[in-house]
Parts: C-alpha cells; sequence; structure tokens
C-alpha cells in the first residue's frame, strides 16, 4: 500500500503555521535537500485548501520565470494535486482535483491504489490531524526549527489519548535545525516509577 507522509516545518515549541520570519532564516542546502527527499517520495500531494491556494499562487509564476527554483515548480506542476475542501473549486494550475467524498475514505482509497507509489501531505495540519486521528498517516517528517514560535497553529491538537512514535531517521543541519522522521508506533509497556528507580542517578 502506498505510504501516507506529512511532512511539516515546525518550530521547537510544535508550531506548524510557518511564519517566514522565523523559516527562511534556516533555509539552507541541507534543508533543500530534505524537502526534495520527502517530494521524491510521492507521486501524489494531498493538501487542503488554504495550502493549494498558497501553492497555486505562486509555484506556477516561478516555473514561467525559469529562475533557480523552476525544476521545482515544475515537479510540483506535474505531480497529481487532491485538494480537500467542501467548497467546488476551479482550478489553474494543471494535474489539480477536488477530493472525492469523505477525507477518510478517499485516503483510504489512494492508498490502496495499486498505481500510487505514495501520497505526501506538505503542511495542511487540519488534513494531517484528522488522519493521524484515524491512524492513516505513515510517517511525520518534521524540520523541527531552533525558535520558539510562540503563536500559530501546532501539529497536535487537543485529544484524550496521546500518539506514540518511532523515530526512524534523525539528523542536525549546521543551522540548528533538526530533521526527524517518525512512524506511528503502539504504546510502550506501562511503567511506574518502581520499575526505573534503578536507573536515577547516584550521585556518584
Amino acid at each position: 500500500m502506498a505510504k501516507v507522509i506529512s511532512t511539516l516545518f515546525i518550530s521547537a515549541d510544535g508550531v506548524a503555521e510557518i511564519d517566514p520570519d522565523w523559516h527562511f532564516p534556516y533555509f539552507d542546502e541541507n534543508m533543500g535537500r530534505a524537502v526534495g527527499e520527502d517530494y521524491d517520495t510521492a507521486d501524489v500531494l494531498l493538501i487542503g485548501r488554504e495550502t493549494y491556494d498558497s501553492f497555486a499562487g505562486a509555484w506556477p509564476d516561478r516555473e514561467a520565470a525559469g529562475g533557480d527554483d523552476a525544476p521545482f515548480a515544475k515537479q510540483l506542476g506535474d505531480v497529481r494535486k487532491v485538494v480537500v475542501s467542501r467548497q467546488p473549486l476551479e482550478f489553474s494550475w494543471r494535474n489539480s482535483e477536488l477530493i472525492k467524498g469523505d477525507l477518510l475514505d478517499a485516503v483510504t482509497s489512494l492508498k490502496a491504489d495499486a498505481g500510487i507509489r505514495g501520497i505526501l501531505i506538505p503542511g495542511s495540519i487540519s488534513v494531517v490531524q484528522q488522519l493521524l486521528a484515524a491512524g492513516l498517516v505513515d510517517e511525520l517528517r518534521l524540520l523541527v526549527h531552533p525558535v520558539a514560535a510562540r503563536k500559530g497553529r501546532r501539529l497536535f491538537d487537543d485529544g484524550d489519548a496521546p500518539y506514540h512514535l518511532r523515530m526512524t531517521a534523525t539528523e542536525a543541519f549546521p543551522t540548528g535545525v533538526i530533521r526527524v522522521i517518525y512512524a506511528p508506533t503502539e504504546a510502550p509497556t506501562k511503567v511506574g516509577y518502581d520499575e526505573v528507580k534503578d536507573q536515577v542517578p547516584g550521585g556518584k
């Protein structure tokens, strides 16, 4: 089955609604490589309406301009883009389509499609939150910036049960950004203080 991968720029205090003032000062060739690796995993982008409007308002013009970012802009234009929106949309960016039916049902169908290698969700916090709650996210790829944003939407919303994650890869960049890849996992065995007290520092 196709993997569903969420890729997000995120602050040290969990804000995933990026602010250019704290994001771009940390964007270097290492982050560019990581972003490219994430996009290379997928042949479908699953994006919310706001993310789509942001992308569609910038990347087609960047492709046409033929600058340094034109090859990546072309890659974004060429990939299939499935947009999550409750309202009908008219698309001007090629290879864009409205999600069909319920989000969870549609993503389940995309995952089961033998012709799809991977599904990438860039940004789109509310989409990621819904799919996390439904157990449909296979990887969280986070680029954690060394800044506490202190305002903005956070990735993890309030809920009754924690999300347990298994770290599959990590990398530290010279800027202080940490790239960490998590996969959802089962909760660890319940442990209390009595089971770990022999690990407490002995003062030696």
